[in-house]
């Protein structure tokens, strides 16, 4: 604590084996308050406030018993979901190992597997009230093959979420910049009532992401 009573800037040195990227990296999330409350509150992520913010703003909690996660690692939003609804039954997939995580059904496995939607459905026992997703594709370097990537994936778990959704269940996924292609867009538009846009406070300033958020499942 500095003695104007505020904390300093945590400045890491820059190894020799380490590079000014990761160096850079490493010194914003030493310094990043999100980092710092997850750390503090239990929560394997700061991306576990994305989902409380959003949750504050749309009610995507409201009257949840049963939610899949996909892209689950490494657990923040499950760990959100199971804090506010205890009762609420997860299941979540992922391509990396996740840590288990009380009352949450996790499946390692890559959810573009042909096989993957029936595993989740299987264990999910019901309709789902909210299809979260926080998939991203890995990056290339290449603005748009990344975006139509990650767009893919979207698209993917938007028709997971028509076929697994209760009436009036909830879809959201995160996008990058620039928000959801036209035909997807037009798709969850014709599937549900309500469909925003929104960049929570949590979510950094310089990413690209945006979540979509689709509300209301005509069914």
């Amino acid at each position: 604590m500095s003695r104007s009573g505020k904390d300093r800037d945590t400045r890491v040195r820059t190894a020799k084996k380490r590079t000014a990227s990761s160096t850079r990296w490493l010194q914003r999330q030493l310094n990043d308050p999100y980092v710092k409350q997850a750390k503090a509150e239990g929560y394997r992520s700061r991306a576990a406030y994305k989902l409380i913010e959003l949750d504050e703003k749309f009610g995507l909690l409201k009257g949840i018993t049963r939610v899949v996660d996909l892209g689950i690692a490494p657990g923040g939003w499950s760990q959100v979901v199971r804090k506010l609804k205890p009762k609420a039954h997860v299941v979540g997939i992922d391509l990396l190992e996740v840590e288990p995580i009380d009352g949450v059904t996790i499946f390692q496995m890559d959810f573009m597997d042909d096989d993957a939607p029936r595993v989740l459905e299987e264990a999910l026992g019901g309709k789902a009230e909210l299809v979260m997703s926080d998939m991203a594709a890995n990056t290339v370097g290449h603005k748009q093959t990344d975006h139509l990537r990650t767009m893919g994936l979207v698209e993917a778990g938007a028709w997971f979420a028509i076929e697994n959704l209760a009436p009036g269940g909830t879809y959201l996924a995160k996008v990058l910049a620039g928000g959801t292609d036209t035909d997807l867009l037009n798709l969850l538009k014709q599937h549900f009532r309500t469909v925003k846009h929104a960049k929570p406070p949590a979510s950094r300033k310089g990413s690209s992401e945006w979540y979509v958020i689709a509300q209301g499942f005509k069914g």
